[in-house]
């Protein structure tokens, strides 16, 4: 096992953790608050503190999701063209994904200093900032993911294994 596949296998256990965690911590929070409301006390913080839950979630399920390639794209398109020929729109089509996600950490990271003052409506001990965080995380967690996969989509475009078409 090289260095490369044992650090895409505990970058994968990471995120999957991440994931989880996130995901159980979500449905608790979504539980509590109903239960909480449908006694009739409801909770100030559930709202906004369920939203950013879903955020975290969906940024770290992106990542998750890019790493094990079952995000939407369309391999048939890569696969009808001839191996020699392919090179060129697979560079492209990943130079295009990583520098949307560059560009989303670095505006992610502007974002954290606009907010550097502000906090959460319903619990103002917890700064937005720290909220906000996950942006640019989250985007660099996808482009490791990206940049852990393009040996594996190098491999598939030259024609060195068969390309993994999902349906």
């Amino acid at each position: 096992m090289t260095n490369t596949s044992t650090f895409y296998r505990v970058y994968e256990k990471i995120l999957e953790a991440i994931t989880m965690t996130l995901m159980l911590a979500l449905a608790t929070i979504v539980v509590v608050g109903v239960i909480y409301r449908w006694a009739g006390h409801s909770l100030v913080w559930y709202d906004e503190v369920a939203a950013i839950g879903l955020c975290w979630l969906t940024y770290y399920g992106a990542a998750l999701g890019a790493l094990k390639r079952s995000h939407i794209g369309i391999p048939s398109i890569i696969v009808a063209i001839k191996p020699p020929y392919r090179m060129p729109f697979v560079v492209f089509g990943e130079i295009i994904v990583i520098g949307f996600f560059a560009a989303i950490a670095y505006l992610g990271v502007v974002v954290l200093d606009a907010l550097r003052e502000d906090t959460l409506v319903s619990l103002t001990w917890v700064q937005l900032k720290v909220t906000q965080s996950v942006i640019p995380i989250g985007a660099v967690l996808y482009i490791i993911a990206e940049l852990l996969n393009f040996p594996i989509i190098w491999r598939e475009a030259t024609g060195q294994v068969d390309m993994k078409i999902k349906h």
